[in-house]
């Protein structure tokens, strides 16, 4: 079993317990859930390499817990979740999917409606029979039906940064195989896409029967849609479709230059090869039958009089221009963050400490975290109010001077609730008070265009406002952004100096990367943060520079690039 289909059973665990009306173990099941998925490896060889006393060393994850992930790598289930299943035998990751449907809803509308799945649930809201339910009505019934229809929107791609770790592991296992020179996984997911849709791999060998033998030969592969000696094509158990090709060495850089895209980024450079009396393909660059560039894409570029492109800018967006211009924009690093400017504790909805988060963060490299829990308007996080936000203020002055972090220092902040007039629900006294101040809407999401607009832009003109979080609420598959005039949005941020985040958690990627690219164009500052909620989200800051790098954003356009000493000086 991959990560994914074991944070899948143990989410369902969390939903299931939660049907029964069980305390303490959804959110038990949900943590350890939230942990399998972010790991870098497979709790498989985490196993094999410990045991179940290794699998305990997963965040969230406890003795029964392991016990449970242990019999699912070897049997694929255990007797707990089979008897759960057995008494509501719905798809509840299906059903979950719909914004706004929760286990105890699946429950009712499994007793009163038989309803399984999501064809079901449309079936009876599409006839009326979920609002004549007791606690749901006409609203709740319409808001399932938009769900619907913006679930069949994503044409069933997935999220890229949750499919992440799996990608890298079936990349590396075929790099493993001792016919393969060379192999690397192309297409959206190369250019960091939001969501992909299926797995473009190339290598290159002298044994490509071989190669294919060996790759259908891996467990994760449900299905095969077709084999030959050169190219295979599978469906993966995780429900992506997955195609190798073996191409010629000499080839190998214009294959993976084709196979990376996008589609409109490869017209325009067959375009120029073209102008030049040539051919541009997959096999290579070609001046007649003579073969001039190919087994590298470093030299495609070069010879059609071009600057090397990033991956990530390959959308036909304006970036052949620029790098026949010799003006393309040095991106941020992968290794470029200082800091994280948005982290949640156990303080209110986040797994751990305060404590426990600033060595997580100091382990992966960076130099400052921000410390932001949710504030009192979000009662079902434990938000806090004035006198708790001074106490973990407080808590926060006595770790900086404990002697614990040498080189790493923890800043106090605050995720402060905007509310549906622009008002904070923190006072301006203690918001002053505060190192870094994030605002972030989390509720009256259908407001008009002109309402929310005008919302966010009464929150920036607070002093004490440093960033917008998340501005526009969305997360990817689920729920729709908020309506807002971007162009307003990011004149007012320019006129206030406020920040805009880059939120990195892989279902928000909020901003999108057009809009950073405005930001960009319009010299407004942005940050990007993992949204942590447990010490193994750090990880998720590679999701928010790729989102960056798509954005064209450079280093000196993202404000934690910078020591914790200077980022005082950017903010208000």
């Amino acid at each position: 079993m991959t990560n994914q289909e074991i944070a899948k059973v143990l989410f369902e665990m969390a939903a299931l317990y939660e049907m029964e009306g069980v305390l303490f173990k959804p959110r038990a099941y949900e943590k350890a859930a939230l942990g399998v998925e972010a790991l870098d490896m497979e709790a498989e060889e985490i196993y094999k390499k410990g045991g179940v006393k290794s699998l305990e060393e997963i965040s969230g994850v406890g003795k029964g817990i392991a016990y449970h992930i242990e019999a699912l790598l070897k049997k694929g289930s255990f007797a707990e979740y089979e008897r759960l299943k057995k008494k509501i035998p719905v798809n509840i990751s299906e059903l979950t999917a719909v914004e706004g449907v929760g286990p105890k809803m699946i429950k009712t509308l499994w007793q009163k409606l038989r309803v399984r799945n999501l064809a079901d649930l449309e079936k009876a809201a599409r006839v009326g029979k979920v609002k004549k339910l007791q606690h749901f009505g006409e609203k709740s019934e319409r808001k399932i039906l938009r769900g619907i229809e913006f679930l069949k929107k994503s044409g069933g791609r997935q999220v890229l940064g949750f499919l992440l770790p799996d990608v890298r592991n079936l990349e590396k296992i075929i790099r493993s195989f001792p016919e393969v020179e060379q192999a690397i996984v192309c297409g959206s997911i190369r250019r960091r896409k939001e969501t992909i849709g299926d797995i473009d791999i190339l290598a290159t060998s002298i044994k490509p029967e071989k190669v294919m033998e060996r790759f259908l030969g891996l467990p994760f592969i449900a299905h095969v849609y077709g084999r030959g000696v050169t190219k295979t094509n599978v469906k993966l158990k995780n429900g992506l479709d997955a195609d190798i090709r073996v191409v010629p060495k000499k080839s190998y850089g214009a294959a993976v230059n084709y196979f990376t895209g996008s589609k409109d980024h490869n017209i325009a450079l067959r375009e120029l090869a073209i102008k030049k009396g040539w051919k541009l393909n997959e096999y290579g660059l070609f001046r007649g039958k003579k073969l001039i560039a190919g087994r590298d894409e470093e030299e495609i570029y070069k010879a059609l009089g071009l600057r090397y492109i990033e991956p990530e800018m390959r959308e036909n967006t304006g970036e052949i221009k620029a790098a026949r211009a010799n003006k393309l924009p040095r991106l941020i690093g992968y290794g470029d963050l200082k800091g994280d400017l948005q982290v949640q504790t156990d303080w209110t909805d986040g797994e751990n400490s305060i404590e426990e988060m600033a060595r997580a963060a100091e382990n992966y490299g960076l130099d400052y975290i921000v410390i932001t829990d949710h504030t009192r308007s979000l009662a079902m996080t434990g938000g806090s109010d004035e006198k708790k936000l001074l106490k973990q203020m407080s808590e926060i002055d006595r770790l900086n001077r404990s002697g614990k972090f040498k080189n790493f220092k923890i800043l106090k902040g605050a995720e402060v609730n905007i509310g549906k007039d622009g008002l904070l629900d923190i006072d301006d006294k203690t918001l002053a008070k505060l190192d870094v101040v994030g605002a972030a809407v989390h509720s009256h999401f259908n407001l008009s265009r002109q309402e929310q607009t005008k919302r966010i832009i009464r929150v920036m003109e607070s002093p004490h406002v440093d960033i917008i979080f998340h501005l526009t609420g969305r997360i990817i598959n689920r729920r729709e952004p908020i309506d807002v005039d971007i162009g307003e949005i990011i004149k007012a941020a320019k006129r206030t100096g406020t920040i805009l985040e880059i939120d990195a958690y892989p279902d928000r990627l909020d901003i999108k990367d057009e809009y950073i690219r405005k930001c960009v164009e319009a010299g407004v500052k942005m940050s990007i943060d993992s949204d942590a909620h447990s010490k193994e989200h750090f990880k998720m800051l590679e999701h928010g520079i790729a989102q960056a790098r798509r954005g064209w954003a450079s280093s000196s356009d993202i404000i934690n690039t910078r020591p914790a000493g200077e980022l005082a000086r950017l903010l208000k």
